[in-house]
C-alpha cells in the first residue's frame, strides 16, 4: 500500500483533463514543487502515483485522491499549498496525509447528478424517475471489452446503494450512492436508463459531480 495521499479537488475547466493527462499533470506538479517521490524503477524510471478511482471526463469531484510516497522529510501539512501552487487552475489539493486504510475498503461513491430542462422540469418526471430507481429490477446494456459481443446487460438497483430525487424548477437532482469497483456503476448508465425508461424526464442537460468516497459503513474513505 502506498505511504502517502492527497485529497484533491477537480472543478472548473479541470473537470476536462483526462486521466492519463491528469496523471502527467501531478507527476510534473510534484518537480515544480520541489517535493521528491518515490520513483519505478527500470530503464524508463518515472513518478510513482496513482488515483485508486479514475474519475471520467467532464466530471467534477471534491474528494479524489491520489496516492503515492514522499520521501525525505517532508512536512504534511505544507504540502497541500506547494501542490496547488503548482498545479493547474481548477485542481486544488486540500490534505496530505499517512495512507493507513487498503483501497478495497473504497466502497461506494456519492454522486450528485443535476438534470436540466430549458422548459423547466416536467411535470410527474420526479415520481416516475422514484418509481424507476425503486424497482427490483432494472437492467440496461452497456459497452464491454471483455464481451464477444462487445455488449453486456447489468442490473443497475443491486448497484444502488442510495437514490434520492429532489425536484426544482428548473432541474431534477439525484443524491446516489453506487457501488465504488468490484463492480462499479458509473451515474451516466442511470441517467441512461432515465433517458430510455421515462422518455418524458429527459434531460437536456446533465452535469455530475462526485460528493464523496464511502467505505462500507458508509462513512468517508481516507
Amino acid at each position: 500500500m502506498p505511504k502517502h495521499r492527497l485529497a484533491f479537488a477537480k472543478t472548473g475547466t479541470a473537470k476536462y483533463i483526462s486521466h492519463l493527462d491528469l496523471m502527467r499533470t501531478f507527476q510534473r506538479a510534484f518537480l515544480r514543487a520541489d517535493l521528491p517521490i518515490k520513483h519505478t524503477e527500470g530503464f524508463n524510471p518515472h513518478a510513482f502515483v496513482s488515483i485508486p478511482l479514475p474519475l471520467s471526463v467532464g466530471f467534477s469531484s471534491a474528494c479524489e485522491v491520489l496516492e503515492c510516497e514522499l520521501l525525505g522529510d517532508v512536512d504534511l501539512e505544507a504540502v497541500p499549498g506547494r501542490m496547488s501552487a503548482a498545479l493547474p487552475a481548477g485542481i486544488t489539493v486540500n490534505r496530505c496525509y499517512e495512507a493507513l486504510r487498503p483501497v478495497k475498503q473504497l466502497c461506494y461513491v456519492n454522486y450528485i447528478v443535476t438534470m436540466e430542462y430549458q422548459s423547466g422540469a416536467p411535470f410527474g418526471a420526479d415520481t416516475a424517475i422514484r418509481d424507476l430507481l425503486g424497482r427490483e429490477s432494472l437492467t440496461v446494456v452497456k459497452r464491454s471489452k471483455k464481451a464477444k459481443s462487445g455488449q453486456v446487460e447489468v442490473d443497475l438497483i443491486p448497484l444502488i446503494a442510495k437514490a434520492t430525487v429532489e425536484e426544482r424548477r428548473d432541474c431534477i437532482i439525484l443524491d446516489l450512492v453506487l457501488r465504488a469497483q468490484n463492480p462499479g456503476l458509473n451515474p451516466e448508465l442511470v441517467v441512461s436508463a432515465i433517458r430510455e425508461r421515462c422518455a418524458q424526464a429527459a434531460p437536456d442537460h446533465v452535469c455530475f459531480h462526485r460528493r464523496a468516497v464511502l467505505d462500507g459503513e458508509f462513512g468517508v474513505w481516507e
